[in-house]
């Protein structure tokens, strides 16, 4: 199940923007400012919504009061539009408003075709705690079939309906969308965490921040050694002088990463490396996930990285996607871009005060010059991306 657009009304910058007809792969490019940080936040909001309530994530922003945009006084919302495997549009509608000075859930649909034809009907609606949902969904819509509702009360009103409902397996499409919102990875990587050692043991997935990067390591080693091996070779293709990444236990009982250096009898351990080493190995590890997330949220990976190893960078990215895990970068980097096609990029421009979001491939000059062989960074810092140029 594919974002295939997102809608944004009253989010900081965002008074009323939208992606539309989304890749697997999103690259997110505009000036300081414009909001792609914000855009991003987004993805984390919802996902800290769902693990505690609309409270707490909104709290965590400074209030309703910073979060909804400038001027206007609510509610804000976030639409998502998900593409099901069966081709089916599911539609995802939250709106957020604030009573007696707290944050509540105004309203929570979920919506679909039921029937053949026919327009998208809400299959659950929620209000301020208090809603219903179709309980026969497997059924609903077949001929004689009538829509059974089974109205509930949640625990509070800023909790979301889907964390509850999201609980039964027979609320099928409810459930999905928790799971898939549940296990999105947006990506707050610090180089300082990678290098600290880590409990023994192993971890399945990088974390956000990635402190296991060792425990990974080790997993994958002994569980998916094909994978460590792809990412062993890609080491050693990019990082000068690397010849071998160990995950070694400590007398502790502490795990520590050690990169061996053709050069040197002894490795290095985490701490002595280069940033971009540490960057890169991490990037490999998360990319080359057996079991990649639905959705990868990564922000200006190009950093400490040489500009050379991007366009490699891009398509391992894209080979993310592809294997399963929607993918959403930002970047400033036009080495970057020049590895993305033209229908993968989307652009941030300031206008009034707020932001507004527009696609490279929607440029009848940016296609043509593509098309005549321009590479897109290369367009985007001749500032042919109007608005958006880095300059």
């Amino acid at each position: 199940m594919c974002i295939e657009s997102i809608e944004l009304r009253n989010y900081r910058l965002f008074r009323h923007a939208e992606l539309k007809d989304l890749q697997r792969f999103v690259i997110v490019v505009g000036a300081n400012g414009s909001g792609k940080s914000t855009l991003f936040d987004v993805f984390s909001f919802l996902k800290e919504a769902l693990a505690q309530n609309v409270v707490s994530a909104v709290k965590r922003r400074g209030g309703f009061r910073e979060l909804v945009s400038r001027g206007e006084a609510g509610p804000i919302g976030i639409t998502l539009k998900f593409r099901e495997s069966s081709g089916r549009l599911v539609t995802y509608q939250l709106k957020i408003g604030e009573d007696e000075g707290q944050p509540v859930v105004e309203r929570e649909i979920l919506k679909y075709r039921c029937r053949q034809r026919g327009e998208p009907e809400n299959v659950m609606d929620f209000s301020r705690g208090k809603g219903w949902i179709i309980t026969n969904e497997g059924v609903y819509g077949q001929e004689g079939m009538e829509a059974e509702r089974q109205e509930y009360v949640l625990d509070e009103p800023s909790v979301l309906a889907i964390k509850g409902l999201g609980q039964f397996k027979e609320f099928r499409v409810v459930s999905k969308i928790r799971s898939l919102i549940e296990n999105w990875h947006i990506s707050d990587f610090h180089i300082s965490d990678a290098r600290l050692s880590a409990e023994a043991g192993y971890a399945e997935h990088l974390s956000t921040c990635g402190d296991n990067i060792a425990q990974v390591a080790q997993y994958l080693y002994e569980k998916h050694p094909g994978c460590f091996e792809k990412v062993l070779q890609a080491m050693q293709e990019r990082v000068p002088g690397v010849s071998k990444v160990e995950a070694k236990l400590t007398e502790d009982d502490r795990l520590v990463l050690r990169f061996q250096d053709g050069s040197f009898k002894d490795p290095f351990i985490a701490r002595y490396v280069s940033d971009g080493t540490i960057k890169m190995f991490a990037y490999l590890i998360l990319l080359h996930d057996p079991k990649p997330h639905p959705l990868l949220a990564v922000e200006e990976p190009e950093n400490q990285l040489y500009p050379g190893l991007l366009r490699e960078l891009v398509e391992e990215f894209r080979d993310y996607a592809r294997r399963g895990g929607q993918v959403f970068v930002s970047t400033h980097s036009p080495d970057f871009i020049n590895g993305a096609q033209l229908e993968e990029i989307y652009w941030l421009v300031k206008k009034d005060g707020f932001s507004e979001i527009r696609r490279a491939s929607e440029s009848e000059l940016l296609r043509n010059l593509v098309a005549e062989g321009d590479l897109p960074g290369t367009l985007w810092k001749q500032g042919l991306f109007e608005g958006a140029c880095p300059r």
